[in-house]
């Protein structure tokens, strides 16, 4: 298994990073949240899963190792694949998902792409001893939910643009953001960016 990859970020895409390693380009399917934290040309560290299929091989990455964890438990749950775990955790940090959990927050989940009511609640079940106690702040999502537009413009600038057209695209998705019933979905306002961004050029 690879636990991880250290090296320089080469390349930055809306769901991904190729990190240089060893003269080796190595594609990572990374959460809006981790690409946000990554820089072209810079050192990045990246806890990672690989996930073997048939006719593929997948590097998923993480900021962070607890990250990984909740995304290969995830995946212990009937119906879940890697690609919905990632879609959890771009929409809620590993203890916003202990958290939805331990107290059978369905909203909390449906919220994710691809989660419907049934879906929520049969994962609450399966899910209700595996994830743990959370263990960080006892602030339910209110970060998250305020954090959105800072979240969003540092993935942004990551990805190579400008301050002024980050500003610019943030100002543009902030209707559909404020629209959103809940926590706006980080991952959904990128693409929405990066769309406003491609039709200004």
């Amino acid at each position: 298994m690879i636990a991880f990859v250290s090296g320089t970020v080469a390349a930055l895409a809306p769901d991904a990073a190729v990190v240089e390693v060893g003269g080796v380009g190595m594609a990572v399917q990374c959460t809006p949240n981790t690409l946000s934290t990554l820089r072209l040309g810079r050192p990045a560290k990246l806890h990672t899963s690989l996930v073997v299929r048939e006719d593929s091989l997948t590097l998923y990455g993480f900021a962070d190792d607890d990250e990984r964890q909740v995304f290969e438990l995830l995946q212990t749950a009937s119906g879940v694949g890697p690609r919905l775990a990632q879609a959890m955790l771009a929409v809620h940090t590993p203890d916003a998902l202990r958290r939805a959990v331990a107290t059978g927050d369905e909203k909390a989940l449906t919220a994710v792409p691809g989660i419907g009511k049934k879906g929520a609640q049969k994962l609450l079940l399966e899910l209700k001893d595996r994830l743990g106690a959370p263990v960080g702040s006892p602030a339910v999502g209110a970060p998250v939910s305020q954090g959105w537009r800072d979240q969003l413009h540092a993935a942004l600038i990551g990805l190579g643009y400008a301050t002024r057209e980050a500003d610019e695209a943030v100002a543009a998705v902030a209707p559909q953001a404020e629209a959103a019933d809940g926590t706006p979905q980080v991952g959904q306002l990128l693409k929405a960016a990066l769309q406003t961004l491609n039709r200004a050029r």
